[in-house]
């Protein structure tokens, strides 16, 4: 298995960085495994970690008022969850559950936080990329609730 700064500037998300800047916030992450069922996160709770999923299947689901959680978007391998680290209040919006044994790479999100407010370049490259990731997030819920709803008369 290859080490976290192995693995990190072949991963989609660091893509272009330069080595020293993917260095530097490898130095914020940890290997974490995730059994089936198992949540890496709860909606309302504080957002302090950043994940890229290296192998499995995360589920991102919202609270309904009655019934059973809607699925509101899927993460694979080469995904990355969680974007609340970057964004006050610094709380999850949504669940994430793993559906399938799942191995990811946790980052800590004051860690990466105080990298960003250091270094101007580190802060903007996270934010272009988590941008990114909520904007893709963001189409995906839409088009999931276009499937629940319906699309409008």
């Amino acid at each position: 298995m290859q080490t976290i700064a192995e693995y990190l500037p072949q991963h989609p998300f660091f893509a272009g960085l330069p080595e020293p800047l993917v260095a530097l916030v490898a130095g914020c992450a940890v290997n974490v495994h995730f059994h089936p069922g198992q949540h890496l996160f709860h909606e309302g709770e504080p957002a302090d970690t950043f994940y890229v999923i290296r192998h499995g299947r995360v589920s991102l689901e919202v609270h309904a008022p009655a019934g059973s959680p809607v699925v509101v978007d899927s993460a694979h391998a080469d995904d990355v969850v969680g974007w609340s680290w970057l964004v006050p209040p610094y709380r999850w919006l949504f669940d994430a559950r793993a559906t399938e044994e799942t191995s990811a790479i946790a980052f800590d999100g004051a860690c990466l936080r105080d990298k960003c407010d250091t270094d101007p370049a580190v802060g903007y490259a996270m934010l272009q990329r988590v941008v990114q990731v909520m904007s893709t997030r963001l189409h995906s819920a839409r088009i999931r609730l276009l499937d629940v709803y319906g699309a409008p008369v």
